[in-house]
């Protein structure tokens, strides 16, 4: 089975649309891979709950199958997190996530 960890930890809102929720949302319609999951994480789960046009894309992301994810730490030091977990997202400890994805048959990548 092909897997893909996406971590998402830019705050910059072109890498989010043009890249991350970009590529995202068509990965598992277009079958290039298996499963995916997308973890938010630092600064990019701050213009997350800031910006209402990648919130849509994020929804659109979801709607796909990818797992979405975010540190939980992060976004409690933001004040952020009942917002993103009301988006669907779980929100939980990714360090956990990413070390288990590192170890097993995930390819990861960052951005």
């Amino acid at each position: 089975m092909d897997k893909l960890l996406i971590v998402w930890s830019s705050g910059d809102e072109e890498v989010a649309k043009k890249m991350v929720l970009l590529y995202s949302s068509v990965i598992l319609p277009r079958k290039y891979w298996d499963k995916a999951h997308l973890m938010i994480w630092g600064a990019s789960a701050k213009l997350l709950s800031q910006n209402e046009e990648l919130q849509k894309m994020l929804q659109k992301v979801k709607e796909t199958g990818v797992e979405l994810s975010c540190c939980v730490v992060c976004s409690d030091d933001y004040g952020i997190t009942e917002q993103l977990a009301s988006m669907g997202i779980n929100m939980t400890h990714t360090g956990e996530i990413l070390t288990n994805a590192l170890k097993e048959d995930w390819k990861v990548i960052t951005f």
